[in-house]
């Protein structure tokens, strides 16, 4: 059975779980706790691996983590010691990894592999989505030059993968501006999101694709992404979703964002 594509929100840092107690989250941050806990639920089937592209990896030639994501990579600051001591103690997915490879290579998309910890793109939003950490993962890099069509390309080369039981997964953030937070920002946040949801949504996949490659051009564009990296996980999962249906499948407001997560197929 075909998986679809997703684009998910990841948060801010650890925000799931800054209660040591192991408490809820702020209330703030539990529609998207909430919308990530049912991910697994909402698919056709329950996929063999994960395939996932976080705004935190970037590398100058696309690679693909050989690992099993440990230890993790703790790249958030200044938040409670005991968010500094979370697990998330999946596996990666060898065969995947090869076949990530091969799918690559077919495609002329330059690449190599390198072992490295999950980033918090990564096991933030997993420990949520797979708790119990029991569906392997690999995560694929992000290229440093932040090419929008590459990154659509890069997409549509690993688009057989779906067929294979494998979610392909973009973790971003489809508003990320830290100097840009409070209900001062929302109304102009509102703006971006219609205009990129448009986009997204937009039923022709020709017109879908050329509309998100020209993002910088959708009102307040750059207030939402000062740089690229947050948005471009979902040129990867717009890609792999090829001409399927894409939906807006959650949508809050955060630290005064409004906030987006995109299902293709």
């Amino acid at each position: 059975m075909k998986l679809p594509t997703l684009f998910i929100p990841h948060g801010g840092g650890p925000c799931f779980f800054m209660d040591p107690a192991g408490g809820p989250p702020d209330p703030m941050w539990r529609p998207m706790q909430a919308y990530l806990a049912g991910l697994v639920a909402s698919l056709p089937e329950r996929p063999r691996a994960i395939l996932l592209v976080s705004g935190h990896w970037e590398t100058p030639e696309l690679a693909i983590n050989t690992g099993d994501g440990h230890p993790l990579d703790f790249d958030y600051f200044g938040f409670p010691p005991h968010t500094y001591q979370l697990d998330w103690p999946s596996h990666g997915d060898p065969a995947l990894a090869q076949r990530v490879s091969a799918l690559l290579a077919a495609a002329g998309i330059a690449h190599h592999g390198e072992e490295r910890g999950w980033d918090h793109g990564v096991f933030i939003p997993m420990m949520v989505a797979v708790p119990d950490a029991d569906i392997p993962l690999v995560q694929l890099s992000l290229r440093a030059d932040l090419d929008l069509e590459a990154h659509i390309a890069i997409g549509r080369a690993l688009a057989p993968l779906r067929d294979e039981g494998v979610l392909i997964v973009g973790s971003g953030m489809s508003f990320h501006n830290l100097r840009a937070r409070g209900p001062q920002v929302t109304p102009v946040a509102e703006g971006w999101d219609a205009a990129l949801t448009a986009a997204v949504t937009d039923p022709d996949p020709v017109a879908r694709a050329a509309r998100i490659a020209a993002w910088e051009t959708l009102p307040n564009a750059h207030l939402a992404h000062p740089a690229a990296e947050h948005l471009l996980p979902l040129m990867v999962a717009l890609g792999a979703g090829g001409d399927d249906a894409a939906v807006c499948d959650y949508r809050d407001v955060v630290l005064g964002w409004v906030v987006s997560g995109y299902r293709f197929g």
